[in-house]
């Protein structure tokens, strides 16, 4: 079992008590600017890898903390940064001389401490990693990665850039959402995006207009629970659907995820008889209620319009397609079918099509 620690005083508390004498520090670029950089005395360190991080460089890292005979990983950053810890704890005791990603995953014991630089992802909660082999991407999942300690530490986000802080609040925003509309949602997953949706829609203004502390504490514990809502139920189609829009228009992930929510959204809403989820129509309905409900609103169409509204006032910055049809054509084949599975409301190639083009117009 996971724990979670508040606070970065309990870094030195994690590494006692996974009876680390030697290890590994991942981190980014941003590290040598963080407030607790002086905190690690890492018997080797690892930032050779780029934001989308390539099969490459995770080798590169299970070289690293190999030859320096690690006993322990330590990942400080963001998404990407704890993605590749996840690999390196995974990969560092399989076959070098053989693809990592084309043998048996096990669990190689290695101890993993996350400390997440921005407030998004969720990635140090979840048996989830991202990584790129041969320009495509590889979606690497076992439930040995999800860390064993998170720590939490909110004055890790007051330096972060603007738009990053609403993007990566955007993504957990969505990560609540999608979790509670999966058909693999659970009762356990619910819980904890309601609890993190909740906690957005009570903070996220303080934390992006007035930088206060007390409000990016809240917001970082939302995006936690986001990722332990989705380590159950996986997302849904605004994800699935997002990852062309980053590469085709550079889009941060959380504002090519928040552009696809609502057109979902809305669609789903008008075509519930559409449903696939075992527990029914009614039950769709029920969530789209709640869904409302937490987001302060009477109804579920205004809690669209709530989320619309929120959009609208973080002011994001627009992009534009040179050929419409043309990408219309490379996005709607670009949707991975396993993620539609967990979406409640089939959505087939023409719907897919229309939603793309009300993105993109």
């Amino acid at each position: 079992m996971q724990q979670i620690l508040k606070g970065y005083e309990n870094i030195e508390k994690a590494l006692s008590e996974v009876g680390s004498k030697r290890y590994m520090l991942v981190c980014d670029t941003s590290f040598p600017f963080l407030p607790i950089k002086d905190c690690f005395h890492p018997a080797a360190l690892f930032n050779g890898f780029t934001p989308n991080p390539l099969y490459e460089q995770v080798c590169d890292g299970v070289r690293l903390f190999n030859e320096n005979q690690c006993d322990a990983i330590v990942a400080v950053g963001g998404g990407s940064t704890i993605d590749v810890a996840k690999c390196i704890k995974l990969y560092c005791r399989m076959d070098h001389k053989e693809n990592y990603l084309q043998q048996e995953y096990k669990d190689s014991g290695v101890p993993l401490i996350a400390i997440p630089t921005t407030a998004g992802t969720g990635s140090e909660s979840t048996r989830y990693a991202v990584i790129y082999f041969e320009g495509k991407k590889q979606s690497v999942t076992h439930e040995s990665i999800v860390p064993n300690y998170a720590v939490l530490e909110p004055a890790l986000l007051k330096s972060l850039p603007l738009y990053q802080k609403k993007c990566t609040m955007l993504d957990a925003m969505c990560q609540c959402i999608e979790s509670l509309w999966s058909v693999n949602s659970t009762d356990e997953s619910m819980l904890h995006a309601k609890i993190g949706l909740q906690l957005i829609m009570d903070h996220w203004h303080g934390y992006i207009e007035d930088n206060s502390e007390e409000d990016a504490q809240n917001i970082m514990m939302a995006a936690n629970y986001g990722g332990r809502a989705i380590n159950i139920s996986q997302t849904t189609a605004p994800h699935a659907m997002s990852y062309k829009l980053t590469s085709m228009y550079g889009l941060p992930h959380g504002h090519a995820v928040a552009l696809c929510l609502p057109e979902v959204w809305v669609y789903m809403m008008e075509h519930t008889d559409k449903c696939i989820d075992p527990r029914g129509k009614n039950h769709l309905e029920f969530i789209f209620e709640c869904l409302g409900q937490i987001m302060g609103c009477d109804s579920a169409y205004k809690g669209l319009m709530m989320f619309r509204a929120i959009m609208f006032s973080l002011d994001l910055p627009s992009f534009k397609s040179n050929n419409i049809e043309v990408d219309l054509d490379i996005l709607s084949k670009s949707v991975n079918p396993e993620r539609l599975r967990n979406n409640p409301v089939w959505l087939g190639d023409v719907v897919i099509r229309r939603i793309y083009n009300r993105i993109i117009i």
